[in-house]
């Protein structure tokens, strides 16, 4: 396949970067398949004419306003790679051109599920404090190292929204009952 053949990607995916997202070798595959307008996302809508015509993916969550999508007549997906769908785009107009916009929500589930667990264990049981206390030579022992102790298992937990992070985070409780 020729380059002027390669479907044309418009990469914005700040604050992430290319090198960030991909590995090497991905990225390599990925610069060799498509051709790619590497800019910001307030760049997005400064590009030619001809180029957004083009586009028919974009990565990133660049804001889009509906004069903008209308230029963007080839476009297919958006591959935010924030995870989060922030107001900043006419999604109803996109969805109905049969535009997807895609996350990368569940990539990003299980890896914050566990940091979050972590956090709150760390609340509970006051596990960095009791290290420095530990380095200062300060450790309380026994009853008096965990007055303000409270055990995660058995307790109540709410979980706001239940997507993906919620509902990862809702497998990770299960073992603490």
């Amino acid at each position: 396949m020729s380059n002027k053949a390669s479907p044309l990607v418009i990469s914005a995916p700040e604050p992430r970067t290319l090198d960030l997202i991909f590995t090497p070798p991905q990225l390599a595959r990925f610069r060799k398949r498509y051709r790619i307008v590497e800019t910001t996302p307030e760049g997005v809508s400064e590009l030619p004419t001809d180029v957004l015509a083009e586009a028919r993916y974009i990565v990133g969550q660049p804001p889009i306003t509906p004069q903008t999508l209308e230029r963007l007549k080839a476009l297919r997906c958006i591959f935010n790679v924030e995870t989060n769908l922030i107001n900043n785009m006419p999604y109803e107009t996109l969805f109905a051109r049969g535009i997807h916009v895609v996350t990368t929500g569940l990539v990003f589930a299980e890896p914050v599920a566990e940091l979050g667990l972590a956090m709150a264990l760390n609340l509970a049981r006051g596990i960095v404090d009791a290290d420095l206390a530990f380095r200062q030579g300060k450790e309380l022992w026994g009853g008096d190292g965990n007055q303000t102790a409270r055990l995660l298992s058995g307790s109540d937990v709410g979980i706001i929204g239940f997507g993906d992070l919620g509902r990862a985070l809702n497998r990770l409780l299960t073992g603490f009952r």
